[in-house]
């Protein structure tokens, strides 16, 4: 069995079916599943301010529509992974597929702030099918370093969503209203449940799938959550993830509102941050995991997101300075989110061979309650803050360090 600190052989070991390597069509399919997400909470920021007076509301209450889609995401994610390792990994991702369509058409149509937290609740809990079991479906066919690398491929179409979305928000605000951004996403679901029904194949055969019901599950989770290394890594993954959403959440408001910029320039500033995620993640899964471990990787894409922190409270708090001093910052923390974030996830589904989809669905449940919880953080108070945005940063930061030194540490089984 693998370790779990260490780079790891990518040759299946554990039973599973082997794997050639996927077809471009399944690399395009689950890169657009796993770049739902970020397609999801990125594509409508640049029309932030503009949907808040359209709905006569107010900045924290339109950040609640963050908030309740990343919501949806953490609690999808426990529905689908389970349920992904009981029918396999094709049915429930095709169901999440149209929900997740039919719920976008709601939050298109909203007439009040209510009906689209509501809308962006139910979209964001269908479309956390296609981010559990896209991971699932990387664990049913690698281990370690191969899935490393795989997921590196997958990084390259997932990590183009969080720049280009953002840019293709704006350009959307030059031809329709905030409402047109969900027309555009409702086509992304549409196209995803096609990719699903026509170019996915099913990576789970039936022998390999839980059969007594939910005490499989509540078995598999429970024997998950009672392995010391295992929440170590899920909390690390959680917290960086926070750092994450932190940014993600705040920025358009932040910028936007403390620095005057045009929805334009802020998608801008938002696309040539997003490079350094891609550009780091395919560094680390292509490059870094040949010459260094895992958790050595972990720690240094961690304690670069804590140093970038510090810099937002410095630079806002203490010195200052403007948007020239403060972008650096914010693009040395999406660097150190690009190595963080794979590193993180691979080692905790390292650790769940036969529980594949449960292991992504605690992944996503930490991950996306954490950033919900965090999203609204720099809205409190009179005006947004960069500042405050800068303490998150380091709060989340500090905890998955922390987590990392408590638990990832210890001795104890290499695999659940």
């Amino acid at each position: 069995m693998t370790t779990g600190t260490g780079s790891l052989p990518g040759t299946k070991t554990d039973g599973a079916i082997p794997s050639a390597s996927p077809g471009k069509a399944t690399i395009i399919v689950l890169g657009g599943l796993t770049a739902l997400g970020p397609i999801t909470t990125d594509l409508y920021l640049p029309a932030l301010p503009s949907l808040r007076e359209d709905l006569g509301s107010t900045f924290p209450a339109v950040q609640l529509t963050m908030t309740a889609s990343l919501l949806g995401l953490a609690i999808g994610q426990l529905l689908f992974g389970p349920l992904s390792d009981r029918l396999g990994r094709r049915r429930p991702l095709l169901a999440g597929m149209v929900l997740y369509t039919v719920a976008t058409v709601v939050c298109a149509l909203a007439p009040s702030i209510t009906v689209l937290v509501a809308g962006r609740f139910l979209q964001g809990m269908a479309g956390a099918a296609g981010l559990v079991i896209s991971r699932a479906i990387a664990r049913d066919r690698y281990e370690g370093v191969a899935m490393v690398r795989f997921m590196a491929s997958l990084g390259v179409i997932s990590g183009l969503a969080p720049i280009c979305a953002p840019a293709l928000g704006a350009l959307l605000l030059w031809l329709t209203d905030w409402r047109g951004t969900f027309g555009a996403l409702m086509v992304y679901g549409t196209l995803a449940s096609f990719g699903v029904l026509f170019r996915l194949t099913e990576s789970l055969p039936p022998e390999r799938r839980h059969r007594d019901g939910l005490g499989s599950t509540f078995r598999a989770i429970g024997g998950l959550l009672g392995n010391a290394r295992f929440v170590g890594y899920v909390l690390t993954s959680t917290f960086s993830f926070g750092a994450l959403f932190a940014y993600v959440g705040a920025s358009s408001v932040v910028i936007q509102d403390v620095y005057q910029v045009s929805p334009q320039t802020y998608s801008l500033i938002f696309a040539v941050n997003s490079l350094a995620v891609v550009g780091f993640s395919q560094l680390n899964g292509r490059v870094l995991v040949q010459h260094l471990k895992l958790d050595v990787l972990l720690l240094i894409g961690m304690g670069t997101a804590a140093l970038a922190g510090t810099a937002l409270i410095l630079f806002t708090s203490v010195w200052h300075l403007g948007l020239s001093a403060v972008w650096p910052a914010l693009f040395v923390l999406m660097a150190g989110m690009g190595i963080a974030l794979p590193n993180s996830s691979v080692q905790a589904l390292t650790m769940a061979p036969h529980a594949a989809g449960s292991a992504s669905a605690l992944l996503g449940v930490g991950t996306f309650s954490c950033g919900a919880l965090v999203a609204p953080l720099s809205s409190l108070g009179d005006r947004p803050s960069m500042g405050l945005l800068g303490v998150v940063v380091l709060g989340c930061a500090l905890a998955g360090l922390s987590a990392f030194a408590l638990l990832c540490r210890r001795p104890g089984p290499q695999a659940v």
